[in-house]
């Protein structure tokens, strides 16, 4: 499709938007009255509206059944989770078994990494990206010493090539080949948080398996923005936070996916508590763990209904939509935002913008500000951008298919062009 930078061609697409009307299904913050252009789905989604319904059942069971809830609520708490599965994996590409929902993203990760990352003299090695989000860092080092291990020695990094913004999919199976026997575990981020690039999963996967290594995915930036194929791919776990294109909430619940292969295992290592136990015989307060036959097992607590409800919310969407349509206009609407930048670009003489994100991607688009500095982004945020800076110059805008408009593309771009010739 050729694009045009103007009113008339956004509004347009927007007509022929099949999920126009979700728009009007989340909240958006004012400023100065106006609904803000909202770019900032990559670090937390907008509240649907629906969300507060699911909310407001749970605190009227709360009210009129207490305890009694747990079993005699129109939705249970005891079994609340069990909703979130499938739909859920339909999102991740997974099995409804090997999908569960519980603690926090870090959390998560740390629990599975007792299960999947089992050092020995020789295998103890683990791949993950140059500077990945800081909690995976701090979550690897900690892990490693926690075995008694040298960071420095364990924790091997794939670094981007000198001058270029983006990893090279042969230099990581280059990194696992040359680590080979040595390697016990790759994790990494598989969209990463910086420059918004989407990894080649499946590739990595297989070359990790190939040296006998587990291979893991920290989904935060995946869940709900890509098209994913876990079990396919065969990766051994992931987990995903659910507030980010999921719109579940801040700091809400997170996912995991434990393949088949590791499910209904007695004597598999792992961290463990009673609501990974049986449901059968749960409620016997037997002093044996019976796991779960799904990815339940490596649940700890009863589920925290309150936080699971407006993520049960968005799942519903997510089921009328399905991850086809959103993948469909976010890439119409991504390309128009680089078209409209494009365009800014040229109709300027102060800045020039380099997008870092390569073709490889998301929803989101990360753009390095050549001859501008954070008096611009201050400047975007006062006139009603909500956006993101990362130092040293970057700002990152993440059109949400859910609820972004291409008029938002237009005039961000006429309000960015206003600020290049302001600030």
């Amino acid at each position: 499709m050729k694009f045009e930078n103007t009113l008339g061609f956004a509004q347009k697409l927007d007509g022929q938007d099949p999920l126009r009307n979700y728009r009007n299904q989340f909240y958006f913050p004012k400023v100065d009255g106006k609904e803000v252009i909202y770019f900032t789905g990559n670090s937390l989604g907008l509240q649907p509206k629906r969300a507060q319904k699911f909310v407001d059942e749970v605190m009227t069971d709360w009210k009129e059944l207490a305890v009694e809830g747990h079993f005699h609520s129109d939705k249970p708490w005891w079994d609340y989770h069990e909703r979130l599965a499938a739909p859920l994996a339909k999102v991740v590409g997974a099995k409804t078994e090997e999908v569960s929902v519980m603690n926090t993203l870090t959390v998560n990760l740390h629990l599975l990494m007792v299960t999947f990352y089992r050092p020995t003299a020789k295998r103890y090695k683990i791949i993950c990206e140059e500077k990945a989000f800081p909690s995976d860092q701090y979550m690897l080092q900690s892990q490693v010493r926690n075995h008694g291990l040298d960071p420095d020695d364990a924790l091997v990094e794939v670094k981007k090539r000198e001058g270029e913004n983006f990893w090279r999919t042969e230099d990581v199976l280059q990194k696992i080949n040359e680590v080979g026997d040595e390697l016990a575990l790759v994790l990494i981020g598989g969209v990463n948080y910086y420059n918004g690039q989407v990894f080649d999963m499946e590739t990595i996967t297989q070359a990790g398996k190939a040296v006998g290594a587990n291979v893991g995915w920290d989904l935060a930036h995946g869940a709900g923005n890509i098209e994913l194929k876990l079990h396919d791919w065969d990766a051994d776990f992931a987990a995903w936070c659910s507030y980010k294109y999921m719109n579940s909430g801040p700091g809400n619940a997170s996912g995991v996916f434990i393949h088949e292969r590791h499910l209904n295992k007695k004597d598999i290592p792992r961290l463990e508590g009673w609501w990974g136990t049986k449901k059968e015989t749960r409620f016997l307060m037997k002093p044996e763990f019976e796991p779960m036959a799904n990815a339940d097992a490596w649940q700890l607590s009863n589920p925290p209904v309150l936080s699971l409800a407006p993520y049960l919310a968005s799942l519903e969407m997510f089921e009328e939509v399905g991850m086809e349509a959103l993948i469909e206009k976010r890439d119409r609407i991504v390309g128009y935002l680089e078209f409209v930048l494009h365009e800014i670009d040229k109709e300027t003489d102060k800045a020039t913008f380099e997008i870092i994100t390569p073709k490889d991607r998301g929803t989101q688009l990360s753009v390095f500000l050549h001859g501008q500095g954070k008096s611009l982004f201050d400047y975007l945020m006062k006139n009603g951008v909500i956006t993101d800076w990362r130092e040293p110059n970057v700002i990152r805008l993440a059109p949400a298919p859910f609820y972004c408009s291409y008029e938002d593309m237009y005039r961000f771009g006429q309000i960015l062009k206003k600020g290049i010739q302001t600030v």
